[in-house]
């Protein structure tokens, strides 16, 4: 194909194209907001936006503010009496982690980075069982309103996270993380208050 033909077939294409793109787009939203819809116990708001189907695992037991924007590769997981509650306004970037046995609360108008992972369970081990049969212990997560959770970090089991907090990118947070402080490193520590 000459360069002048490849211009033209280009130039004719690229307005369908774009079309394509915009109504794949709708319709992949509207399925993966169906999917969530179809895997979790609770109702999900008009107002949600999805841009990729989550996988969910477990019991479904998981509820759902307004207005939240998830992003692609999103993971929820409910095991035993384990719930997760995500307040209005809340952004999940993409590969965010959520697993609880206990009880996972995100407050309203937080945002947590991609790939962040927070886990309210870890696994046994000793006592001459297999860790993967050894069971688990677990402690509730609670996250407060307007918490900023950086890129790659993990929340441990038990950790009261307050309002207005942020977390540095890559951060293990194995503590309770005051209202309007910063805190980085691992084991997270406090570099200044935001306050």
């Amino acid at each position: 194909m000459s360069g002048l033909a490849k211009r033209v077939l280009v130039g004719v294409l690229t307005p369908w194209a774009k079309l394509a793109a915009t109504v794949g787009e709708s319709w992949r939203r509207v399925w993966a907001h169906a999917r969530l819809r179809a895997s979790i116990a609770g109702p999900v708001d008009p107002s949600v936006v999805i841009l990729g189907v989550a996988e969910l695992r477990g019991t479904g037991r998981v509820e759902l503010g307004r207005n939240l924007f998830l992003y692609p590769g999103l993971y929820l997981e409910t095991q035993a009496q384990g719930r997760i509650v995500i307040g209005d306004e809340v952004v999940m970037s993409r590969g965010v982690h959520v697993v609880a046995f206990t009880a996972i609360e995100i407050g309203a108008g937080t945002l947590i980075g991609e790939y962040a992972s927070l886990r309210d369970a870890n696994h046994r081990f000793g006592d001459g069982q297999t860790v993967r049969d050894s069971g688990h212990d677990a402690a509730p997560i609670r996250i407060g309103r307007n918490v900023w959770i950086g890129r790659g970090v993990m929340v441990l089991p038990g950790v009261t996270i307050g309002d207005g907090a942020v977390i540095g990118a890559n951060a293990v947070v194995t503590r309770d993380v005051a209202p309007g402080s910063v805190v980085v490193g691992i084991p997270a520590r406090p570099v200044s208050s935001s306050r």
